[in-house]
């Protein structure tokens, strides 16, 4: 057994999981958090008496033997979690313009291929095309399928593109945009987005989809329990100011209260265009620092948070994906005329009833620049401030915008809405800590994947990074991220071994 202290900076899912891991294993775990609530997109926040998730609406990959099952299992949370499995026919419906017809998107292969085929009669070979070519890419990262291997082996797919192979496999254009229709899951960009990132989602979801019952803090709350129960902590309400190097080590990081924690390893949660920024070293050249910083991140997004009045809206036990157009990409490219070209609804799973729900969110894109008159404000709930009226009449005349358009494809929604708060940007890069309000971190790019492939070693030997900007984002990518961070310590092959075997005992 390990007795090597390891300094943890940010508490969000990938730092837990590290945390959880490292902690079985031995060492020493210090976890510091500015926040009030650990969990980063993990915490929930609650209005009206009900639960509302800050970013985990629903998870995929939790059936017994499927890959984010085996690490939580070894974690030591899987069997405390309280989970809700979602429709097996329709986890996801697809929806376009005004019309009548929904799309759903199924669990399980054939399940999948036989409900699509209800509304594409002809496109058997195409489905089974694009379910072959998912497991194919998913069959080359090692680590999705919790084995060893090495880079080469996903290097042929990283410059697939995914609209270019949907309309490889089919001239329909409406199973093209069906198949992409909740690119909203990773902020898809038509001319960008790789089709591993679309395969290594969907698949997990395709695997087994699943709502956490009462908000998905719960993740948060047994992982923390596990580092304590090792001897580990997690301290609150304390930021750090910077990582100080020595040599080709680091030596201690600063608080913001000034005090030094030193350490035998370290490792930063937060984006690497931040832990570079605030890591003093020789040793980080600028040609390395200008990278990280020049990472081009995802689109951030406005979220209206709806409380309902009981006994009004029925609990659905799927995602609705709206379209304002033919075209399931363009979205994220929308005019401010324009505006939301796309919406997800996500209805909570609550434990006090599953017939009628009792709060949803409604997610679109928003970008950052339009936070620009208020980029100087700060707001938490631990360091209360007010951004003004004019960005309260801004989030008002937002959310009134985005009920006119659930309204239309929910005729008497409004009547069901009880009240309803809004995050943007601003409360995401407060709250989680993205410095641009970004929702998935680094946008990856078929065009040129090496650049947005991070690692989780640094230039210092004892300085690592994890979470979302690694490999993937969502709760498998940065669970997955956290298992290769962990690795460096810990060694791969025993790490692997160690999580397909913990199932086993």
């Amino acid at each position: 057994m390990q007795h090597d202290e390891v300094i943890i900076i940010g508490s969000g899912l990938g730092g837990l999981v590290c945390g959880a891991i490292l902690s079985r294993n031995g060492y020493r775990v210090r976890i510091y958090e500015k926040n009030r609530q650990p969990g980063g997109c993990l915490q929930t926040f609650s209005r009206e008496k009900v639960i509302f998730d800050s970013g985990v609406h629903y998870i995929g990959g939790l059936a017994p033997g499927e890959n984010l099952y085996k690490v939580f299992s070894y974690a030591g949370i899987q069997d405390k979690l309280r989970l809700r499995r979602m429709d097996t026919d329709g986890f996801d419906h697809i929806h376009f313009k005004e019309e009548e017809k929904v799309y759903r998107i199924a669990q399980g292969r054939e399940n999948f291929i036989n409900i699509l085929l209800k509304d594409f009669p002809g496109e058997r070979k195409a489905l089974t095309a694009y379910c072959d070519m998912i497991s194919e890419v998913c069959s080359k990262f090692p680590l999705y399928n919790l084995r060893t291997g090495d880079y080469e082996e996903k290097r042929s797919v990283l410059q697939l593109n995914a609209a270019d192979f949907l309309s490889s496999i089919t001239s329909n254009d409406r199973l093209q945009q069906v198949l992409a229709g909740n690119n909203l899951l990773y902020a898809g960009v038509k001319e960008k987005t790789p089709f591993y990132v679309h395969a290594l989602v969907l698949n997990s979801y395709m695997n087994s989809s699943w709502k956490c019952v009462d908000g998905g803090s719960q993740i948060a709350k047994w992982l923390c329990r596990r580092i304590t129960e090792n001897g580990g902590e997690v301290i609150r309400h304390t930021g750090v100011r910077s990582i100080q190097g020595n040599g080709d080590r680091v030596d201690h990081i600063v608080l913001e209260n000034g005090q030094k924690v030193y350490g035998d390893h370290f490792i930063s949660n937060l984006h690497p265009a931040q832990t570079t920024a605030m890591t003093e070293s020789d040793l980080l050249r600028t040609a390395y620092r200008n990278r990280m910083q020049q990472l081009e991140n995802s689109p951030g997004a406005f979220v209206l948070n709806v409380a309902l009045k009981p006994g009004t809206f029925p609990y659905l036990n799927y995602n609705y994906y709206h379209h304002a157009g033919d075209d399931a990409w363009a979205g994220i490219n929308y005019s401010p005329e324009q505006w939301p070209g796309t919406y997800a609804i996500y209805v909570s799973a609550g434990s006090r009833s599953e017939t009628y729900a009792d709060s949803l969110s409604i997610m679109t894109y928003m970008r950052y620049e339009e936070m620009a008159p208020w980029q100087h404000t700060f707001n938490t709930t631990s360091r209360e401030a007010s951004r003004g009226e004019d960005y309260e009449a801004f989030k008002t005349e937002k959310a009134e915008r985005l009920l006119d358009s659930v309204e239309k494809q929910f005729p008497g929604f409004r009547n069901c809405v009880q009240a309803y708060c809004v995050a943007t940007p601003l409360s995401y890069r407060d709250y989680i800590g993205t410095g641009d309000g970004s929702m998935y971190g680094v946008q990856k790019d078929s065009n040129d994947p090496l650049r947005t492939m991070v690692s989780a070693r640094t230039k210092l030997s004892n300085l690592y990074l994890t979470g979302q900007n690694l490999n993937l984002h969502g709760i498998l990518g940065v669970s997955i991220s956290s298992v290769i961070t962990s690795a460096e310590l810990l060694g791969m092959e025993f790490l692997v071994d160690e999580i397909n075997q913990s199932i086993l005992k």
